[in-house]
């Protein structure tokens, strides 16, 4: 099985713990900064709207010397109409 080590990680999985999308994990870019995203929104499959999900302080890490996270929890907060 091949390692998941990333000390380098660009990436993070974003778990969605609520909402229409509950349960559902994506892979998002972290900031430039290094940060995870604080909010994203995630287009609907029919089209037309965006769920948006806010980070929480939930945070794994892949071992003791991980310094960036590798899934953050986001909690959704609303749908965005286009």
């Amino acid at each position: 099985m091949a390692s998941m080590e990333t000390t380098s990680a660009r990436s993070y999985t974003a778990k969605l713990i609520d909402g229409p999308l509950e349960g559902k994990t994506i892979s998002t870019a972290f900031l430039d900064s290094g940060e995870p995203q604080p909010l994203i929104a995630i287009p609907a499959e029919s089209g037309g709207k965006r769920f948006s999900y806010a980070r929480t302080a939930g945070l794994e890490f892949a071992g003791d010397s991980s310094e960036l996270p590798t899934a953050v929890e986001y909690r959704y907060r609303e749908t965005l109409f286009d």
